[in-house]
């Protein structure tokens, strides 16, 4: 298949290539070696490979990187002699130049017919080589390039043996978020390194409500006239936390620069990507010691294995072989990254087998040019595919590549103190910031790594931003009002023509600005025009002035809106937080006539009843047997035992009991009916005797259903909001001071005032401080109340918001309302005007479950003792089973001679036989009749006389 035609541009960069393509071949071959340490070419058994690599060997990564791919090889072929392939490198030199870097390429792939290139060193250089690779079936496999535009270009012939840079912006967000800083300013090479990584980390930081207020661009030639002019600008902004990604050239002279103008002192937070600290040791360590102190960075992870130190021990002796001048080589990481990548290189040619390594050339016509001409790598594909599914132990780990490129998930955090960098924490894809690879962070952003030592050598977090000493005083927006002037008043001198600010908004507001740990200069400008007439309409008005960033901030009584905070910030709440209508009392003393019914409430009422029936029934169980009283007609039991329960209630029984249990059971029913006798007592006389004065309107609901007038504050949005629930306009009354609502509401709404009033509780409060005696206060909606706003992503908003709390949880914050609303001492008592609450179930379920359970314990056991006595007579019937149930029922039911139980025997005891029925008679000559009880008592024992 012939691969698609590149793009127009990139067809004329590489005609360009192509004219100079002479010229720079002839500079660039020749001079170096073109077969890799350990390949044996001269060995028939093996296969030459053309392997490009194209590099910068003019600096000191791309003759590291060439010694340890050279390296690499030979110590792949060594361990592995038997290997049918063998990598032949063609080394060409892009002396740091994009074209240079296309025209090595386009000499690679056509003249060499290479199956992969390692290289270039540049992400500017590998944006013209992909478009070669992908026309040619080339793979181009980089250990430098690192930008993230790269990944953009969606090239399956771009293979990046490298962490993107843009791995590592999560590590620096959760950084950021684990402090609490809320603004950082970026500062970046201005190139293609610098500027593909910043949008990156701006959506990280975004994404944990991070602000970036500006970008600092600064070119690679930059001078250090122009570095400085560039930090000038920075101090005068309020952020004291900057973000650098650099590489160390720029990055050395920069921060030399930054401790020269004091940007390195107590208060500053320095953040650096690993585009320097994985650089660190390349940079003077002069530099380091003097100027990098405090700064934190985000490193790449490498594991210390065996391996790796013996790779490092083996290095340093092969460089001072062939540079004997040079006695302290450096190794970092692109080393090791370029040493990873060869290996995985021959690894993915071996693992092809003994393939045809040649080009197909196509067919093209006469008038074509060279890009024309490109052949196309048959193995190309294949070469890719093992590529991809690479994996082995590397010397920076674990090497395999996802979607491309080296899989990323550790960081390490350190903190440049001395000559070097001290290892604090680490970050990783699954916990986020942890002091070590093997603990758990509670939660993502928590700050749990080592101590950290910050610039100025201070161990104190710094808030990350301040006021600047050069910079100018906060201007202040406060609101001009003609009502409610407690909250905001200002008043104008005619002869100096200024203003002067007072009122319950601004002392809270000075109060809390004493409570920062800074200080902070500020003016309060009145938002009026010089005759001092309001200059806006509304509140929104001055809140478009600080959106628009006219000014730094508003102070008055601005209430929380969902709205408005789209456009700027609040701060927390420094009043109560809902809205609130006021409606006027009434006397609601209780003159109905089941009134006596309100003390307790349904449930109550019915679990009493409940229990005195259940009583009831236990009493009868228990006594029926050896208590006359409790015997005769089923009426009669009826009825004995429910006067015996009920009259418990006022203490008026007149039957004795002679059963322990149910002697048990009735103290604890005495118990309970005593205590709620009293509770029903008092709470009826509260009722009928305490002042409750009660609100004409309940709720909202009832306001609807009236529909009654209702008033709210002209110009506030209190009106939108009655509106949503329902409000028609011809019902809302608008008014303008505490009198004029006072007026309005005595009227009441039949006589063309109002039934209620809405505002915030603040409004209602000042209200109430005048006329307590006629109004009270119920709250509806709730709402955020009343904040300071200042712009989006302000600094200030947090310790303001801090020092809030420490106002208004203090005597402060009480001593300025009773300084702004002080109350009448005619007020009647809040409590008197609480109504008295029915008593529930809930506040005596727990007697009910005593007195229930005292009742089932003592059937429990007269049944068993019952039982017990019973069962010889049953088992003595020679009947069926439902005889015997039959015989104990009917046992169950008959008197009980007991002489220990029963009064009856007691008496025969005392007085003898004679006696029980001389008083039987006695009772048949008087000339009342007898109870049913004595007449059946007389019954029994007349029969039981005769069979005597």
């Amino acid at each position: 298949m012939i691969p698609p035609r590149i793009s127009f541009d990139a067809e004329k960069l590489l005609f360009l290539v192509l004219s100079l393509f002479p010229i720079v071949i002839t500079l660039s071959n020749g001079t170096h070696p073109a077969v890799a340490q350990g390949s044996n070419n001269s060995n028939p058994t093996t296969i030459a490979v053309n392997v490009g690599v194209i590099l910068d060997l003019e600096t000191q990564v791309g003759q590291m990187g060439l010694t340890c791919i050279n390296m690499s090889l030979s110590d792949f072929y060594s361990s592995n002699p038997s290997f049918k392939t063998r990598l032949v490198l063609n080394v060409r030199d892009s002396k740091r130049d994009e074209l240079a870097a296309a025209a090595a390429a386009l000499d690679l792939i056509k003249n060499k017919q290479v199956q992969a290139i390692i290289g270039p060193q540049g992400s500017a250089q590998a944006d013209f080589l992909v478009h070669l690779a992908d026309k040619s079936h080339v793979p181009i496999v980089s250990f430098s390039a690192t930008s993230p535009p790269l990944s953009s270009l969606r090239s399956p012939y771009f293979l990046r043996a490298a962490q993107i840079d843009s791995s590592q912006v999560n590590a620096i967000s959760d950084v950021i978020q684990a402090f609490g800083w809320k603004e950082a300013v970026l500062i970046y090479v201005d190139s293609e390194f610098g500027a593909g990584f910043i949008p990156s980390l701006t959506i990280a930081l975004e994404e944990v409500n991070t602000r970036v207020p500006y970008r600092s661009p600064i070119s690679p030639a930059a001078t250090d006239d122009q570095i400085l002019q560039e930090l000038y600008k920075l101090m005068t902004m309020q952020t004291r936390v900057f973000i650098a990604h650099v590489l160390p050239t720029l990055g050395s002279r920069l921060f030399a620069k930054a401790k020269e103008v004091g940007m390195m002192r107590e208060g500053y937070v320095w953040i650096l990507t690993n585009g320097i600290t994985d650089l660190l040791s390349s940079v003077d360590s002069s530099v380091v010691a003097s100027s990098m102190q405090g700064l934190l960075g985000i490193k790449t992870y490498i594991p210390d294995t065996p391996n790796l130190d013996n790779f490092m021990v083996r290095w340093r002796m092969k460089c001072q072989q062939e540079n004997p001048s040079v006695h302290n080589p450096t190794l970092n990481i692109f080393g090791y990254r370029a040493y990873d990548a060869a290996w995985a290189l021959a690894m993915a040619v071996e693992k092809m087998g003994a393939t045809n390594f040649t080009y197909q050339m196509l067919n093209a016509s006469t008038d074509t040019t060279d890009l024309d001409k490109f052949g196309v790598s048959q193995n190309g594909q294949k070469l890719l595919q093992e590529l991809a599914n690479m994996t082995f132990a590397g010397l920076t780990g674990n090497f395999r590549l996802v979607n491309g490129q080296l899989e990323s998930t550790v960081f390490q955090i350190v903190n440049v103190n001395g000559n070097a960098a001290r290892g604090i924490g680490f970050w990783t894809l699954e916990n986020g910031l942890v002091r070590d690879l093997y603990s758990f962070s509670t939660t993502k952003y928590s700050t749990n790594i080592g101590s950290i030592i910050w610039p100025g050598d201070s161990t104190s977090v710094p808030k990350g931003w301040e006021i600047p000493t050069n910079g100018k005083r906060l201007k202040i927006l406060v609101p001009v009002k003609h009502r409610f002037l407690q909250f905001v008043k200002v008043t104008q001198d005619p002869s100096t023509n200024t203003f002067q600010v007072t009122g319950y908004c601004i002392d809270i507001f000075r109060a809390v600005i004493e409570k920062l740990p800074y200080a902070v200069a500020y003016d309060l400008i009145p938002f009026a025009f010089t005759d001092g007439r309001n200059a806006g309409s509304s509140y929104n008005d001055m809140i478009d002035q600080v959106f628009y960033k006219n000014y730094d901030a508003v102070v008055g009584d601005t209430t929380i809106i969902a709205n408005r905070s789209l456009y700027v910030d609040f701060t927390l709440p420094y009043t109560e937080s809902r809205l609130a209508m006021l409606v006027p009392y009434k006397d609601s003393k209780n003159k109905n006539a089941w009134v006596f019914l309100k003390p307790l409430t349904w449930d109550l009422w019915l679990t009493t009843g409940c229990f005195f029936v259940f009583i009831a029934l236990v009493v009868w169980i228990l006594e029926h047997q050896i208590n006359e009283e409790f015997r005769g007609p089923v009426a009669h039991q009826v009825g004995t035992s429910f006067w015996f329960s009920f009259s418990i209630m006022v203490f008026a029984q007149r039957e004795r009991v002679f059963s322990n249990l149910t002697r048990f059971v009735v103290i604890v029913w005495f118990f309970v009916v005593l205590i709620l006798t009293q509770s029903y007592t008092a709470s009826l006389s509260s009722l009928l005797v305490v002042q409750n004065l009660q609100p004409t309107v309940a709720d909202v609901d009832q306001l609807l259903k009236s529909g009654e007038k209702v008033g709210y504050v002209q110009g506030s949005y209190v009106y939108g909001m009655l509106k949503q629930m329902k409000f028609d306009d011809s019902r809302l009354i608008y008014y303008h001071s505490p009198e004029e609502c006072d007026a309005l509401l005595s009227k009441g709404s039949a006589k063309g005032g109002i039934a209620a009033a809405f505002d915030e509780i603040p409004y209602i409060k000042l209200v109430l401080s005048q006329y307590c005696n006629k109004y009270t206060m119920i709250p509806t909606l709730k709402t955020a109340g009343f904040g300071f706003i200042f712009p989006k992503g302000s600094p200030l908003v947090p310790d303001i918001s801090r020092a809030i709390l420490n106002v208004t949880e203090g005597p402060q914050m009480t001593e300025i309302e009773n300084t702004w609303f002080p109350s009448k001492s005619n007020c009647l008592d809040s409590t008197n005007s609480i109504s008295s609450n029915s008593l529930d179930l809930d506040s005596f379920w727990g007697l009910f479950l005593i007195a229930g359970a005292a009742a089932v314990l003592a059937l429990f056991f007269s049944m068993v003792m019952f039982v017990k006595k019973s069962w010889p007579e049953v088992t003595s019937s020679s009947g069926s089973l439902w005889e015997k149930i039959c015989v104990l029922g009917r046992r169950f039911y008959q008197r009980d001679l007991d002489p220990y139980t029963s009064r009856e025997a007691r008496d025969r005891n005392t007085n003898g036989g004679g006696n029980e029925i001389a008083a039987i008679e006695t009772s048949e000559n008087t000339n009342c009749p007898s109870s049913p009880s004595r007449d059946f008592v007389r019954q029994e024992t007349l029969a039981k006389t005769t069979t005597i």
